[in-house]
Order: structure tokens, then C-alpha cells, then sequence
């Protein structure tokens, strides 16, 4: 299967981890020679129920008894996405009330986009250096890390960048900013969260120049941060909230959550502002609909801080300089990339999975299922002092060898 995998499927980078997965459960994925992997990333913040949870699997597996797609999204009335849809915005503070179901996060974000300049007439976006929100033409953007898109320019034009957390850049939001996308903790950068009340003076910006605050929700959504959503830690409410990751129970799926008043003018002038064909797909949506009911009928989301304690309480290294993030959307902090690279690579040859982040090569990524329990975060952080004692006795060994 390896072979067949780096022969016949496209990579996305030079050294895949290469992993022949079998089956997974709950926390752990299990490989084709029956070795079981702690799971530390919930693929990449997405299985938020972990691993063939049981009431995701029983409402996909019924609604496809007895539809799946039947019509383009936004012509027939389907049950899963119509009730998904109105939980949703019932949960949401005001504006928040209606829902756009698309396929992916990056879909969501071009849809973001499209909607602040239909809005407001304007043609100005702007984002944070450092950013990330997806990976299609639109959303890569407004990235803010140039190295990851040179190759591919011209992108859309007139975007301009801020500086995350820095005051003075606000005042770069101005008359003619049709929006400014923005993660309510930034991801890729380094798991970095907003400080001293600059997410609210954000808001108060746009609010007082007619800007859409669009904020981005993909990773810290769905009850990662103690809220159901990160900006919910800020006071702060979007125009605009992008949605995507851990809203399908490992299911592929995205959406943007703005007042009906904004949304309804993706009907008309030009009618069909956006389309797609799979968003909003029954069984996609049956699959949000069971996740989000287990997570806010549950004590999910308050039981991630009380395991973000236990993370930092228990990951003390001389090769952690800082645990960063909030609730289970955490980054352990080393001094080198090269030091990261090994701690990662060691851990899953232990059987733990841990990840990188997209810009930061010093960040161990730590987004372990919400579901995780305090017995398998106790067995992961001990693998994963195991493997900084061994890349520490490394660097002293090499070091004396050097000296020597």
C-alpha cells in the first residue's frame, strides 16, 4: 500500500510520514501491522468525538438509508442541514443567523470574501501576517506567510496586512476595507492568541469604519478553546464566522454564518453569488448535526480547560520553553525546529502522534480529540518526555563530542 500510495496518489511534501493506517478507534489509530498510535492531532483538529464515534457513525449510516445528495445546494429543503443550520445559528450570539454549508474551510473563506466585498462595495481585504486560512486562490491570499505563495502569484488584489495583536495596525482598517479576516487564535503562526483586549479593539475599528470582521473559526471552533467558539473569549461578535474542521466528526465539510440580512444578497445582483454543488450534502450534514448535539449536550467543552491544566501541569522539560494555545488547541514550544522534528518523529515510532505547524517549526502541535480521557493524556505526555530525554541526552552527547 506505501508503494502505491507515493506512486499513484499526489503528495504535498517531499517526506510524507508514510503511515499504512488499518482501522481507529476513539483515540488511537491502528497501522497495518496492528501497532496502535495515541492520537495527539485528531487529524489536524477534525475528529473532534474521535475515532468512529458511535453517534456520528449511526446518523451518517441512517441517513443514508434514506437519501444522500439529491439537488445543488440551496434548492430542496433537507432535514439534516436544514436542522443543523438552525441549531447552529440558535447557538450563535445576534447576527449570526443564517448558514451557508459548503465542503471545506477554504471554500468557506472564499465565500467570506466574496460576501465583505458584495456587502460593502468595497475591494480592500486585509489579513495578519502570519495568517492562514486555507489554501485556494482566494484564501491563499490572504495568507500571510509570502514564502508559501510567491510561486503562485498574481493572487486577488488590493490585500493588505496587519500585525496580530499590534494596536497601532488597526488604524490600516479604514473607509475603504470592505473586511479583515482574522483568526481568533492564530494557528499556523504558532497557536499565538489575541492580548490586552486587541480582539474587542478590533471589532470597535471595524464597527466604526464599516468593515466586516471576518473571523476565522475553522481550528479553534467547535468547543477546542472552552467556548463553543473562540472569539466567544474575546468579546467580541463577527460579521462574518468561518467554520470548518471540527464541525464533521472527521467528515468534510466548511460554512460561513453571517445575518440573513448580509446572506440574502448572495441571491440576487447577480443571483447564484455562490454555488456549489456537494455543500450542504445530507450525509455530511447528518454527521454535524450528531456532532455538535454530543458537544454541547455533554461537559465537553468545559472538561478542555481541565485537560489543558493537566497538559501543562504534566509537560515540564528543559526542552519546552513554553506551552502555547488554549484549551485542547496547544503547542509545546521547543528551542530548535531541529528539536521539534525529532521529538515528533521519535513520539510515533513510541506509537503518540504529534504534528507541525505550518510556520512555526519550533511548535509541537498537541489537538487531541475532545473526547480524550485523563488516563491517555497521562500515556501520551509520558511518551512524550521519553522522547525530549532522549533528544536532550542526544544534544549533551553530541555536544561533548564536539567540545572533545
Amino acid at each position: 500500500m506505501k508503494a502505491d500510495f507515493f506512486q499513484y496518489q499526489a503528495q504535498t511534501s517531499p517526506f510524507p510520514l508514510g503511515m499504512e493506517v488499518s482501522h481507529a478507534s476513539g483515540s488511537y489509530i491502528f497501522d497495518t501491522s496492528g501497532k496502535k498510535y495515541l492520537d495527539f492531532v485528531a487529524g489536524v483538529s477534525a475528529c473532534s468525538l474521535g475515532h468512529v464515534n458511535q453517534r456520528v457513525n449511526d446518523a451518517i449510516n441512517e441517513q443514508l438509508q434514506k437519501y444522500s445528495h439529491v439537488m445543488v445546494y440551496g434548492e430542496y429543503a433537507q432535514h439534516p442541514a436544514t436542522e443543523y443550520c438552525k441549531m447552529l445559528a440558535n447557538l450563535l450570539p445576534e447576527p449570526l443567523d443564517k448558514v451557508y454549508l459548503v465542503n471545506s474551510g477554504t471554500e468557506a473563506t472564499e465565500g467570506a470574501l466574496k460576501l465583505a466585498r458584495r456587502v460593502t462595495g468595497r475591494s480592500q481585504l486585509i489579513s495578519c501576517r502570519n495568517a492562514y486560512h486555507g489554501n485556494t486562490m482566494g484564501s491563499m491570499s490572504v495568507m500571510g506567510f509570502e514564502e508559501r505563495k510567491q510561486i503562485f502569484r498574481p493572487l486577488i488584489p488590493d490585500v493588505d496586512f496587519i500585525t496580530f495583536n499590534e494596536e497601532s495596525d488597526l488604524l490600516k482598517i479604514t473607509e475603504r476595507t470592505a473586511g479583515i479576516i482574522v483568526e481568533s487564535i492564530q494557528g499556523g503562526a504558532g497557536f499565538i492568541q489575541p492580548t490586552d483586549g486587541w480582539f474587542k479593539k478590533l471589532r470597535e475599528r471595524c464597527t466604526e469604519v464599516g468593515a466586516l470582521m471576518i473571523v476565522d473559526e475553522i481550528q479553534p471552533g467547535f468547543g477546542r478553546t472552552g467556548k463553543l467558539f473562540g472569539f466567544e473569549n474575546y468579546d467580541a461578535v463577527p460579521d462574518v464566522l468561518i467554520i470548518g474542521k471540527g464541525m464533521g466528526g472527521g467528515m468534510p465539510v466548511g460554512g460561513f454564518v453571517a445575518s440573513s440580512k448580509m446572506m440574502d444578497l448572495l441571491t440576487h445582483d447577480p443571483k447564484l453569488g455562490h454555488i456549489t454543488t456537494f455543500g450542504g450534502h445530507p450525509v455530511i450534514a447528518a454527521a454535524c448535526l450528531a456532532t455538535l448535539s454530543e458537544i454541547t449536550e455533554t461537559e465537553l467543552i468545559p472538561q478542555t480547560l481541565q485537560k489543558e491544566k493537566l497538559f501543562r501541569g504534566l509537560l515540564e522539560h528543559n526542552l519546552i520553553n513554553e506551552i502555547r494555545g488554549k484549551g485542547l488547541m496547544l503547542a509545546a514550544m521547543t528551542p530548535s525546529a531541529d528539536i521539534t522534528d525529532k521529538v515528533i518523529l521519535k513520539c510515533q515510532d513510541k506509537g503518540l502522534i504529534l504534528f507541525w505547524l505550518l510556520f512555526e517549526g519550533c511548535a509541537i502541535r498537541i489537538t487531541p480529540p475532545l473526547t480524550i480521557s485523563e488516563d491517555e493524556i497521562r500515556e501520551g505526555c509520558s511518551i512524550l518526555l521519553e522522547a525530549l530525554d532522549e533528544v536532550q541526552e542526544e544534544l549533551r552527547v553530541n555536544s561533548n563530542q564536539e567540545y572533545d
